[in-house]
């Protein structure tokens, strides 16, 4: 935690490049996140948020959307965005029931669980488990192992099945690192789709 608060006091962020350089990307998978639910979509949290990169897309779609993030700095810039319909949080990913924040339909997690030790991978899958509505989805997108696994982190398919037991895996796809740079480029992203059993 102290590394990415850091981190956002001094502006080195290079993790938020991958939301530029890969929009269409996301956009397309949360097309099909939508296509298979009806209307209203039902509520989303974004795990890890940050400053809010991606919690703002996901009320634009019409999900009742929250961010959250352990790093206080990070959810201050995100508060002062003003984005109507969004709320932004404080809190740790492996211990949410604290926050008060309720049950939710869709986890996005975009390299939040990859930088976690493996207890805490542990952790938040109990977390996001406790809050998930039945049929709850998940698509995160993380790191494989690498060489530049101590700087950037890195989980295998396996870590995710460990941490989020009696889910089902939907899918595993890579993630498009076209116009990133070193190190994000040599780390082999992976997108994670899960599903709880309803």
């Amino acid at each position: 935690m102290r590394l990415y608060a850091l981190a956002y006091r001094f502006g080195f962020t290079p993790w938020e490049r991958y939301g530029k350089a890969a929009h269409a990307s996301i956009e397309a998978l949360l097309d099909r996140e939508e296509a298979e639910r009806s209307r209203p979509l039902g509520r989303a949290i974004d795990l890890g948020c940050g400053r809010g990169q991606y919690t703002p897309e996901l009320a634009r779609r019409g999900w009742e959307a929250v961010g959250v993030d352990d790093i206080p700095q990070a959810i201050d810039a995100a508060n002062r965005m003003g984005v109507s319909g969004v709320t932004f949080v404080v809190g740790d990913v492996t211990d949410l029931a604290p926050a008060g924040l309720g049950t939710f339909d869709f986890f996005f997690d975009v390299g939040c669980f990859q930088g976690l030790s493996s207890g805490q991978r542990l952790a938040e899958g109990r977390s996001v488990s406790a809050l998930a509505n039945p049929g709850a989805t998940l698509l995160m997108l993380a790191f494989q192992p690498t060489s530049m696994r101590s700087l950037a982190g890195g989980v295998t398919r396996a870590d995710v099945e460990a941490a989020f037991q009696g889910w089902e895996m939907l899918s595993v796809e890579s993630a498009d690192t076209a116009g990133l740079g070193w190190p994000l480029n040599r780390t082999a992203p992976q997108w994670y789709r899960l599903r709880r059993p309803a």
